[in-house]
C-alpha cells in the first residue's frame, strides 16, 4: 500500500489532546469555564425526548409554546433560579426575574 500508515482511534484521540492540551485543561486555570460544553446538547435533548414520548408535537404552534416555556426555565436554570419559582413569578407578571 501507498502512503502513511492508518492511525487508530486511540492514536488520533491522544494527537488531539497533545494538540489542544490548553483548551482542553482551561477549566483548571479558570474556574469560570464549565467542565464540559454540553450545555446546548443538554437543552435539545429535553426535545428530543418529548418527541420521543408523544410521538410528534400536534401543531407547530404547540412546539413553539413548548420551546418557549423550556427556554425560560433554561435561562432561570443558568441563572440560579428553581424553575418552580421562574414559572410562579412569570405568572404573577414578573417574568423579567430571571434577567436581574
Amino acid at each position: 500500500k501507498r502512503g502513511r500508515k492508518k492511525k487508530t482511534k486511540v492514536l488520533n484521540l491522544i494527537d488531539r489532546l497533545v494538540n489542544y492540551k490548553a483548551s482542553v485543561c482551561l477549566f483548571i486555570k479558570n474556574l469560570c469555564v464549565p467542565f464540559d460544553n454540553n450545555l446546548a446538547e443538554r437543552d435539545l435533548r429535553m426535545i428530543k425526548v418529548k418527541t420521543k414520548v408523544s410521538g410528534c408535537f400536534r401543531s407547530e404552534e404547540g412546539a413553539q409554546e413548548y420551546l418557549t416555556i423550556m427556554s425560560y426555565i433554561g435561562t432561570a436554570h443558568k441563572h440560579g433560579i428553581n424553575a418552580f419559582t421562574a414559572i410562579r413569578e412569570a405568572l404573577l407578571g414578573n417574568s423579567d426575574i430571571i434577567f436581574n
